[in-house]
């Protein structure tokens, strides 16, 4: 099946309310992921839904992003956080959130972020900049402590 059908069967069954839908998502992002197209990155992430009522199968679709380049996921990602957020802000949260915790893709964020913003200024690319520099600074400053001998009088 081509990756458009594939992308259309994601979509439809995304809420996945029955059994048969939670079937129908596994097996067509299966499929995609047996020859996955960066094409489509930014179509995969907007899947995500927090209506979804399987969540733990949705993860699989977190994965899947997961599994890409990293540079290139999170360019999808930050090309479609405006619309991402409309429906999925919880999910939003999470890839931003699982970003922030690797070291090496938060500083590719922070730089794709920067670049987002100073070529098409948005409050959501602001808001994100912002929080990756108050997560590293306070990297920075547990580092100090952590590393810092005990001062015994």
């Amino acid at each position: 099946m081509n990756q458009n059908n594939l992308l259309a069967i994601l979509r439809e069954n995304r809420l996945m309310q029955t059994q048969q839908q939670v079937t129908d998502f596994e097996n067509a992002l299966a499929e995609i992921a047996d020859n996955p197209d960066e094409q489509n990155l930014s179509a995969y992430h907007l899947i995500l839904d927090d209506q979804c009522q399987q969540p733990e199968v949705m993860f699989s679709l977190i994965h899947f992003l997961e599994s890409f380049d990293i540079e290139e996921q999170i360019a999808a990602f930050i090309k479609v956080v405006p619309q991402l957020m409309i429906n999925a802000p919880e999910w939003t949260k999470i890839i931003h959130d699982r970003i922030l915790n690797d070291d090496s893709a938060c500083q590719v964020y922070q730089k794709l972020l920067h670049s987002a913003n100073l070529n098409t200024p948005h409050f959501l690319y602001h808001l994100l900049e912002e929080s990756i520099v108050n997560k590293l600074k306070i990297n920075q400053s547990l580092s100090s402590i952590i590393s810092r001998p005990p001062n015994y009088p």
